[in-house]
């Protein structure tokens, strides 16, 4: 079983995903279900297989999200350190190549969101990222290439 880091605000968030699908979707399913057998044959009833389908889809969610929730290391945001790039840094990056700035929070898998800014700790550029220090190097090989980056500053 894989340890899965994350911050309090991800861990409530998935709490609050996993009420969400149990007292509201697998009703609102089972209701259909129960609508679709009182229409007769089952055989031939294309809105039970859609219920049974949509049923499965919530149990494999459900399933999924409470293994996240076994498997969840809470991180004491106030005790990381700024002095390396680590899970839950700000990373303010420099493209080399293109003097583009960019900057990434680093997270675990389950709260990663590119729009936010934040990436999954398990992505080639986090990766290439850890340990690393302000005023650094490094060339990080992505699927369309070689990366070259300076960091330019690491907070939280």
């Amino acid at each position: 079983m894989a340890i899965s880091y994350m911050t309090e605000e991800g861990y409530n968030k998935i709490l609050a995903e996993i009420t969400y699908l149990e007292t509201v979707k697998r009703p609102e399913i089972s209701a259909l279900i129960a609508d679709a057998r009182d229409k007769g044959d089952l055989t031939e009833n294309a809105e039970y297989d859609a219920a049974k389908d949509a049923q499965g889809m919530v149990e494999a969610k459900l399933s999924h999200l409470k293994h996240l929730i076994s498997n969840a290391r809470l991180i004491d945001e106030s005790k990381v350190s700024t002095e390396f790039v680590q899970i839950l840094t700000r990373v303010k990056l420099k493209n080399i190549k293109n003097n583009t700035v960019m900057t990434y929070l680093l997270v675990s898998d389950s709260e990663a969101n590119l729009k936010e800014g934040k990436i999954s700790i398990n992505t080639p550029v986090a990766q290439g990222l850890i340990g690393k220090k302000v005023g650094d190097k490094v060339d990080i090989t992505v699927p369309s290439g070689v990366m070259s980056f300076e960091i330019m500053d690491i907070s939280v």
